[in-house]
C-alpha cells in the first residue's frame, strides 16, 4: 500500500465481467468498470479474481465509493 493512497479491496456481488456490461451503452464513454474507475484522476483499479478487485485513490475515494455504492451490488468493502 502507497502511503498517502486509500485502498479499497472491494467485492462484488455479481461477476466484474457482468458488472462491465452496463458499460455497453456508448454514452459512458468507456467499455468496462476497470475503466470507468481509472477515470478518476489519482485512481487505480485492479481485479484480483472474478469478483473482488483492489482500488487504489490519492484523494477521490469518497467520490468513487459514493458511485460503486449507487451503482454496483457489493457483497463487501473494506478500506485500509
Amino acid at each position: 500500500m502507497t502511503a498517502g493512497y486509500d485502498t479499497l479491496i472491494v467485492t462484488f456481488s455479481d461477476p466484474i465481467c457482468v458488472l462491465d456490461r452496463m458499460f455497453d451503452c456508448p454514452a459512458w464513454g468507456v467499455e468496462s468498470l476497470k475503466e470507468w474507475i481509472d477515470g478518476y484522476e489519482s485512481t487505480r483499479m485492479t481485479p484480483i479474481n472474478d469478483h473482488t478487485a483492489v482500488i487504489t485513490s490519492e484523494y477521490n475515494t469518497v467520490h468513487v465509493v459514493e458511485w460503486l455504492r449507487k451503482h454496483t451490488p457489493i457483497a463487501e468493502m473494506k478500506k485500509f
